[in-house]
């Protein structure tokens, strides 16, 4: 399901701001304060104001629609919504997703040791690259 289907079957509707933040993160496929939103698509000729673009990733955010990751220096939003893990650069602060599945035996080790049911889990991993890919 593409996200503007996903955004009419929530009943949300989409006006042309909305749409030109959805299309930009899903583009970009990275995670972009509001104020970087804001200058790109206003740098590409789309016309949004501050408060538009705040607005329509609140209502975005909690429909479950994107992410938002709350950082010290400010809240970023990403084009994902579903169960993944953050690889952040300790040099730059750019943030990869990535899929991580843990192996059973240590989702076992750590209800043992909590008394809690594993029913999903996200990583938050940083580092420094080493080699180029």
């Amino acid at each position: 399901m593409d996200v503007f289907e996903r955004c009419r079957t929530l009943g949300m509707r989409l006006s042309r701001q909305r749409r030109m933040v959805l299309d930009l993160l899903w583009t970009e496929r990275s995670h972009l304060s509001a104020r970087d939103i804001f200058e790109k698509l206003n740098s590409r000729g789309r016309s949004i104001g501050h408060t538009s673009v705040y607005q329509n990733l609140e209502a975005l955010q909690s429909a479950g629609v994107i992410e938002c990751l709350d950082r010290a220096n400010g809240r970023l939003y990403g084009y994902r919504s579903d169960p993944h893990s953050h690889l952040t650069c300790l040099d730059t602060g750019n943030i990869e997703d990535i899929d991580v599945e843990l192996p059973e035996d240590l989702l076992q080790q750590i209800e043992h040791r909590t008394g809690f049911r594993i029913e999903s889990y996200t990583l938050q991993l940083n580092g420094r690259r080493t080699l180029e890919l």
